[in-house]
């Protein structure tokens, strides 16, 4: 089937996805509903060999979007086809050629980075003389090798964000998922993680992240889609989604229009 998608890496068909609230969820949400629908039939694709952005602010299902394309929920109607891979009917085909790094990632404290590199390089099928290639690749680009004995309850944030993202491209997938890549991040590791994405990049990976930070879109992105109530209001190239505007303009200008003024 991939033949079929000769430029496409990432197609969403409609994706719909509602979760049940909690009492505390509306009492935070300021809702009695007790549903909500995270995301409502976003549809975009992204491009071989590109960054692609989802833009918007929080709550507005960006999460709950990469969350479906990993596989890690099933959405409630419509399908996403990943290297031409159907996430409903192959969902383990669509794992093998995709990492998935998110800031909810928990590493085990009480293991070393040395350790979790080989449990998930070995759940990945990674032939083992690959995977000590890979790892003293990765931990030496990252910093990590003075630290692949310390157990992760003991390493620093920055740390352990680089020990997840070199865990989730363990088996060198050709999709990579970044939800809020820079999240929490000080400015050094933020740094070391964007320009790792622009290097995947130029290795010809496709790229798909998402954010609420115009600069690291404009910097990063090819493409960009702007969600908000987990609708794709405006997606495209980022030039033509911007226009003569900045996107930081261009994004207000689409809030006010469905939401009225800032709050």
């Amino acid at each position: 089937m991939e033949d079929l998608f000769t430029n496409e890496i990432v197609r969403a068909e409609n994706l719909k996805k509602t979760f049940t609230l909690s009492r505390k969820q509306q009492r935070l949400e300021k809702t009695s509903e007790t549903r909500k629908v995270a995301v409502n039939g976003l549809s975009f694709s992204a491009n071989r060999g590109e960054i692609y952005g989802l833009l918007g602010p929080n709550g507005a299902g960006k999460t709950t979007t990469l969350r479906m394309l990993s596989t890690l929920i099933k959405p409630d109607e419509g399908d996403a086809y990943i290297m031409g891979h159907s996430m409903r009917k192959e969902p383990q085909k669509v794992r093998d050629c995709v990492g998935f790094l998110t800031g909810e990632l928990k590493l085990e404290t009480f293991f070393t980075p040395d350790y979790l590199f080989d449990f998930f390089g070995a759940m990945h099928g990674v032939e083992k003389e690959t995977l000590v290639k890979r790892k003293r690749e990765l931990f030496a680009r990252f910093g990590i090798d003075a630290f692949s004995q310390v157990k992760v309850g003991d390493l620093s944030t920055g740390m352990k964000q680089k020990v997840s993202l070199v865990i989730s491209i363990v088996h060198d997938p050709d999709v990579v998922i970044f939800d809020e890549p820079t999240n929490g991040l000080d400015v050094l590791t933020a740094k070391v993680v964007t320009d790792f994405l622009a290097e995947l990049k130029r290795m010809g990976k496709s790229v798909l992240l998402s954010t609420h930070i115009f600069s690291l879109v404009e910097k990063l992105c090819d493409r960009v889609g702007i969600i908000i109530d987990g609708k794709m209001v405006e997606e495209g190239p980022l030039e033509g989604v911007c226009g003569e505007k900045s996107l930081e303009e261009k994004f207000f200008e689409l809030y006010r229009g469905l939401k009225g003024e800032i709050v």
